[in-house]
């Protein structure tokens, strides 16, 4: 019943994230609430809002229990993916209630 309003909170209280990049080489993210995927040539992150997806190799992620990160390699890609609310779905055309298609 609230889950709208505690999502809000978390969203407010997280603020938004910042985002400093030190050459090719070194990447921080203030902000980051969480690492979805990490190997040496890609990592997704969740920060604020946002998915930031960081593509190169040799990446290293350092310093997470500061309430950022900082990730360390050849970075060659820097993506940023907007996140989806969970109450958010798709229907692919069809109605749910009966489940004839949308006209």
């Amino acid at each position: 019943m609230f889950e709208w309003l505690a999502e809000t909170v978390r969203e407010k209280l997280y603020l938004e994230s910042n985002i400093h990049i030190s050459g090719s080489s070194e990447l921080i993210i203030d902000g980051c609430r969480r690492i979805e995927e990490c190997n040496e040539v890609f990592m997704r992150l969740l920060s604020g809002s946002i998915y930031v997806n960081i593509h190169g190799c040799g990446l290293r992620a350092y310093d997470f229990r500061t309430g950022g990160l900082v990730v360390r390699g050849c970075i060659e890609k820097i993506e940023f993916e907007e996140r989806s609310k969970k109450h958010e779905t798709k229907t692919d055309g069809k109605d749910k209630r009966s489940g004839e298609g949308a006209p």
